[in-house]
């Protein structure tokens, strides 16, 4: 059973779905970036770490409301969007008290971009990794400069590698974010191949797809009705995500012989997944056959929620 302690959470508040049944603190409100122009998930809010006092009274209440109840967090998330750029200091006098209250914690996750995994020293992630902040997720959503350019993500392709490279190597597990459709049909063809050849060169410890779907209001949206970008379609997505694992070329396994891969995704159309490079002919062999069963023309439809 999974319990909802009494801490202050200012919403709107998001997690990845591996972290559904974490203990979530926030240790920043809203992205420092807020600018990506497919994105509405924190526009509602001004961007501020919060002070060490307010998240420590968090994690008390927390302590105390699982003690009632005679459970315990097994993770536990730090939120919001970027929380990783949060001052060292403060992040690892947060983790050592998540330590004190919560000994028996198998770990800490958060969100990462990749400058701020490029704004802190590897002894810095270092230290972090070994007080339980060792899960990190990356929403990289393309390998095109062209595409991170035109959706506004503040980072290039080379930073997502050196970002990936440096948290690896300090002790994390990574969880990279690619985005079907994110370019649009004129990107297309370079999206698949950047992606997959940034994906190559420094594979994430595990690797998942979503669809893009233009929110109304978002400047994403408002390109797409003056014909800037021109989504895809069903048939054209699973050309995508089949055309980035063919072209998967994985580099640099020694430390994980495996990619955990997921499509499932409340935003995907059907799920798809398996462990890369193992079952990568299976993977596309099944997203052939979609292609062949799929009509021309035919968009996906728009999740209830996402």
């Amino acid at each position: 059973m999974f319990f909802s302690p009494p801490v202050k959470l200012v919403p709107p508040v998001f997690r990845p779905p591996s972290e559904a049944n974490s203990l979530l603190i926030q240790v920043t409100i809203g992205c420092s970036n807020n600018k990506c122009t497919y994105c509405d998930m924190y526009r509602s809010k001004k961007y501020q770490v919060r002070d060490k006092d307010s998240i420590f009274e968090d994690l008390k209440a927390a302590q105390l409301f699982y003690h009632k109840v005679g459970q315990a967090p097994r993770r536990i998330f730090l939120c919001d969007g970027d929380a990783l750029g949060a001052p060292t200091n403060l992040l690892k006098e947060v983790l050592q008290e998540i330590n004190r209250l919560f000994p028996q914690l198998d770990r800490v996750g958060i969100y990462a971009t990749a400058e701020n995994m490029l704004s802190k020293t590897k002894d810095e992630l270092k230290e972090l990794s070994d007080l339980k902040l060792n899960m990190a997720y990356l929403g990289m959503e393309s390998g095109s400069d062209k595409v991170l350019h035109k959706i506004v993500k503040g980072n290039t392709a080379q930073d997502m590698i050196d970002g990936t490279r440096r948290i690896k190597e300090s002790g994390f597990k990574l969880s990279t974010i690619a985005m079907l459709g994110v370019g649009g049909r004129e990107l297309s063809k370079e999206h698949i191949e950047e992606t997959a050849r940034v994906l190559s060169e420094e594979p994430p410890h595990y690797l998942s797809f979503l669809t893009t779907f233009s929110v109304p209001g978002t400047p994403y949206h408002k390109m797409e009705e003056r014909g800037i970008i021109s989504p895809l379609t069903s048939k054209e997505l699973f050309y995508e995500m089949k055309g980035i694992l063919q072209n998967l070329q994985l580099k640099n396994l020694k430390e994980s012989p495996k990619i955990i891969f997921r499509a499932n995704h409340v935003s995907n159309q059907f799920p798809l997944g398996g462990v890369l490079p193992r079952d990568k002919h299976k993977l596309i062999s099944t997203l052939e056959e979609w292609i062949t069963s799929t009509p021309e023309g035919v968009y996906p439809p728009r999740p209830a929620t996402m």
